[in-house]
């Protein structure tokens, strides 16, 4: 279980925690889901570690997969996604990200089926480890179909879910309802609709935050989101909602034993 470190004849093993995402998981600047799970009484013998990069699809995170292996992890949370629903509904992200994360092919449901199925196995056969994979947030705050480009959103992310089940009941892996969380927030306080995507703000928003001086949430206040930074990245209050349900997964399994030192 993880490392092995001495403290007052005491050896303690710590358990090992993989973390696989994108740019939620990276936290560069926004809100950061593990440092609150790490911080929670109990938890001090946690140890976390990130395999994820901004713009990272399932694709991206599959070719980490081995990387996860190779640290002998107890645990491996997985939340991927967010980027292949962005890729599919708007054709601008799909060629930004296509060339940058050097995509073989274009994002569809079907592949993203095929590499997260593809990651649950090879995490499943490098080692006896416990997955876990997240739902993908809500992408806007606007549950209706009102606006054509929210509601696009609103399927897409439905059906990336959708699947993400599919593959969690098939591969004997745990589910976290975080769509499902966060949504009924959506629904219960509706906000904006996310209509289009645009890199400036993302740019302007990085601006307020390290030369301004403002908090993510504040940023997302001024941007007019509830649960959001920008639309897409989680601000506390849905942050919290991860880590609470990361919180309680990890709760669930063996925690670190403290032994006498021989």
């Amino acid at each position: 279980m993880g490392r092995v470190r001495l403290r007052g004849g005491w050896v303690t093993l710590m358990r090992a925690i993989a973390c696989l995402g994108s740019s939620s998981t990276a936290a560069h600047g926004i809100y950061d889901w593990i440092d609150d799970v790490a911080k929670r009484q109990g938890n001090e013998s946690w140890r976390f570690g990130r395999f994820a990069a901004g713009g990272d699809l399932a694709y991206n995170g599959l070719q980490r997969a081995g990387q996860i292996v190779a640290s002998s992890p107890d645990d491996v949370i997985v939340l991927l996604g967010a980027n292949d629903v962005l890729a599919s509904v708007f054709p601008r992200v799909e060629r930004f990200l296509g060339g940058w994360k050097r995509l073989p092919r274009k994002p569809s449901p079907e592949w993203y089926r095929e590499n997260m199925l593809a990651i649950v196995r090879t995490l499943a056969k490098g080692a006896p480890v416990r997955i876990a994979l997240s739902s993908i947030q809500p992408i806007g705050e606007d549950p209706t179909d009102a606006h054509p480009i929210q509601s696009e959103i609103n399927r897409c992310v439905a059906e990336h879910n959708a699947i993400l089940r599919e593959v969690a009941s098939a591969e004997s892996v745990t589910y976290l309802p975080f769509y499902e969380r966060m949504q009924e927030m959506v629904v219960a306080s509706p906000g904006q609709a996310f209509t289009r995507f645009d890199f400036l703000p993302f740019y302007r928003d990085v601006l307020r935050q390290y030369v301004l001086r403002w908090s993510n949430d504040e940023i997302g206040v001024r941007n007019g989101w509830k649960l959001h930074r920008d639309g897409i990245h989680l601000n506390s209050r849905s942050g919290r909602l991860l880590a609470d349900l990361v919180d309680e997964f990890l709760r669930a399994g063996p925690r670190a034993r403290t032994v006498p030192a021989t």
